[in-house]
């Protein structure tokens, strides 16, 4: 007999937004989960056939592809940036909101014009993904891999410009940097394992429906 079905949820800026809709699914976590001082990363549910485990954003998409989760939920730039194929993504959650962009130091692009690149070197932690727009655009780019602190990049001359998640822009602002051109919008989606969902799809398909019509009625609200 299969184990219970495990979720997999982001921590940081998504994880507030992401519960009062699986909730609304009627999937609650239990009272541990809520506990900031916890080092827990698994936790039981209101439901004993559900369990979720708390990751990293960027591992979401592993565990699931991967098939030690069965669903998560993780940023349209996670998928992105990986690509895997074993993953379906049903539902746009409509939360999470921000964008993947270029930025760069205020002084450079007082005279930068983007069009006019051929070759770049960039901070990042989205390789893949940058490489890809850059190549697209018949830009050269040269990808320095880094997981965290990208703003301090261009003052260390590590790169002059970086690719990295953008919301309000205070942090660029606050680090002498400014957006200078955006890659991809950005959303919360829910994500299926492929091969989950046709072995398991009777357990699957009504949290998958239950996420979906929370969302609906939220958008219909606003």
């Amino acid at each position: 007999m299969a184990g219970p079905l495990v979720i997999a949820i982001p921590k940081g800026r998504i994880l507030k937004e992401a519960l009062p809709l699986l909730a609304r699914a009627g999937v609650e976590p239990e009272a541990a989960f809520a506990d900031e001082d916890s080092r827990a990363l698994r936790f039981a549910t209101n439901r004993p056939d559900i369990e979720l485990i708390r990751v990293r954003a960027f591992d979401v998409a592993t565990f699931v592809a991967h098939g030690a989760a069965q669903i998560g939920i993780v940023g349209s730039d996670v998928l992105m940036e990986f690509d895997y194929s074993e993953l379906y993504a049903p539902v746009d959650l409509n939360i999470g909101h921000c964008r993947v962009s270029v930025a760069e130091p205020v002084a450079l692009a007082a005279s930068d014009d983007p069009r006019s690149w051929s070759h770049v070197r960039v901070a990042t932690k989205y390789p893949s993904l940058t490489a890809r727009h850059f190549a697209a655009r018949g830009v050269q780019a040269e990808c320095v891999k880094l997981n965290g602190a990208m703003e301090i990049a261009p003052v260390l001359g590590l790169a002059d410009r970086i690719v990295d998640l953008v919301s309000s822009g205070r942090t660029l602002k606050e680090n002498g940097l400014v957006e200078v051109e955006v890659i991809a919008e950005v959303s919360a989606r829910l994500i299926v394992n492929r091969a989950a969902f046709k072995t398991r799809s009777a357990e699957i398909g009504p949290i998958v429906a239950g996420v979906r019509a929370a969302v609906e009625r939220l958008g219909r609200a606003a």
